[in-house]
């Protein structure tokens, strides 16, 4: 086994699973700890230990965080900036999300943790936009538009990216409806035209942004996220002197803000060729999140998945 020690400075909670809907438990355990283990997924045998003595801040990535919400307060105690990229998505008609509460349940879920931490650090995201003969482009505006309208209060972002056709995701949708789909090019510029014109109308405009796309929608003021966002951080915690040296003390880490064109900081290389965000850590394991949404590219077995959430400990170093 090679086990490597890391220190980051951010740590990504987690793109690969919902940790704060199924492991708050685990990682509040991890963060007391002040280290954990991490599993290369492409190579089980190389482990990092990831050390948390310099990490200064948090960006967690959930469909439910309501189980951590007990340990906010800590976090907040730890000194530690963290923020919410909570996607809050409207397929229940379609079936796409199953093992998500109700829809009106996690409207409320965020509701009250904007309320708690502040709109600025709940960011919205619709993730991903799909259609199919039941899922027009009109259709999904509709279901968007509710939800802007429920939100629009409660936070200050809304990014939105299209389905990624992964083959495994694919055939897991096709098993519900063979029609479903990444959108067209043309039906992508009209579904951004439909949320820019959706925003002049909700009670408070929000900053809109794609994630990773390759489509520039800046004419519609649209801009390309930088989900794990240096300047957002900042502002969440201007007097944290680690995380200014760590992004402004040079030209090189440098930004002007999180959505605008010219992009200075250094970005993290690990992720997709048009991810801006800048370097983290991503402690999550693939195959562990039992939301089990359909679209879904990080779980390839429903049985595989209940298998590791059950052999959980909570206690251990490793996620899994």
């Amino acid at each position: 086994m090679g086990l490597s020690v890391i220190h980051p400075r951010i740590l990504s909670v987690s793109r690969a699973t919902d940790i704060p809907a199924f492991y708050s438990d685990w990682f509040m355990k991890r963060l007391r700890q002040g280290w954990c283990l991490w599993k290369n997924p492409f190579n089980p045998t190389q482990i990092q230990k990831v050390v948390f003595t310099h990490c200064r801040a948090v960006v967690f990535w959930s469909k439910n965080p309501a189980p951590l919400f007990p340990f906010l307060r800590e976090m907040d105690e730890r000194g530690l900036s963290y923020y919410f990229q909570f996607t809050l998505n409207d397929y229940e008609e379609e079936g796409l999300e199953p093992c998500l509460p109700p829809l009106i349940k996690r409207i409320d879920i965020f509701q009250r943790l904007s309320e708690q931490i502040g709109p600025h650090r709940v960011i919205w995201r619709f993730d991903p936009l799909i259609v199919g003969k039941k899922l027009s482009v009109s259709s999904i505006l509709e279901k968007i538009g509710r939800l802007g309208t429920a939100l629009s209060a409660y936070t200050e972002r809304l990014i939105f990216s299209f389905l990624d056709p992964y083959k495994k995701a694919m055939n897991k949708l096709h098993a519900i409806d063979p029609s479903f789909r990444p959108p067209t090019n043309e039906e992508e510029t009209a579904l951004a035209e439909g949320i820019a014109r959706l925003n002049s109308f909700w009670p408070h405009s929000l900053s809109l942004a794609t994630c990773a796309e390759t489509a520039d929608f800046e004419k519609l003021g649209i801009q390309h996220a930088a989900c794990i966002d240096p300047s957002l951080l900042l502002r969440i915690n201007p007097e944290d002197s680690d995380l200014a040296k760590l992004y402004a003390g040079t030209r090189q880490c440098h930004f002007p803000g999180a959505f605008s064109a010219t992009r200075l900081y250094i970005k993290d290389s690990g992720q997709r060729k048009l991810c801006n965000c800048a370097p983290s850590k991503d402690i999550g394991a693939y195959g562990t999140c039992p939301h089990m949404c359909t679209y879904c590219y990080a779980n390839t077995s429903s049985a595989r998945t209940l298998r590791f959430f059950t052999a959980h400990d909570s206690d251990s170093s490793l996620l899994i």
